[in-house]
């Protein structure tokens, strides 16, 4: 939703969606012949019913199974466009890691990161929800290897 109104502020000329990894689940499914809908799909239909136009709307290629793996494929369709800066949207939590990953994988041209308002995590009580205890976790551990230039890997890389 906030992409989509970014796009109608007049702040950017379209709205770049990028294509999810495979989870477990998605080839469990797909062994069933069950292909749900990739997320984007959902993404997009959403920026469309907000009234960005589908012809605004570009899915970029390359699955993603982590966001340093989303980083590189946005810095590379930005690069091969000849564009010069990106609006990065995530949620609010995950902000700040994804602009750690654009420093750390040194991607050019520049990124603006902003966070989709309106979201449930509770950033000042985090600790008394599991779910976002789980998040904030998994967001330091992320910063953290990223600045020791990451020494832990993941089996999808």
């Amino acid at each position: 939703m906030e992409a989509a109104k970014i796009y109608k502020d007049g702040w950017v000329h379209d709205v770049w969606l990028t294509e999810g990894g495979l989870s477990a689940n998605d080839a469990a499914l797909a062994k069933l012949g069950i292909n749900p809908p990739p997320e984007y799909a959902y993404n997009r239909q959403v920026l469309e019913r907000l009234g960005v136009p589908g012809g605004a709307i570009r899915v970029i290629q390359g699955r993603n199974n982590n966001t340093a793996d989303e980083v590189r494929t946005i810095a590379q369709a930005l690069r091969s466009s000849g564009g010069e800066r990106v609006i990065l949207v995530t949620s609010s939590y995950h902000t700040r890691r994804v602009k750690a990953l654009w420093r750390a994988l040194d991607q050019r041209p520049k990124a603006i990161v902003r966070s989709a308002p309106g979201e449930a995590f509770d950033a000042e009580h985090w600790w008394r929800d599991a779910a976002d205890a789980s998040a904030v976790s998994h967001e330091w551990f992320g910063l953290l290897n990223a600045w020791a230039g990451f020494p832990v890997k993941s089996e999808h890389w």
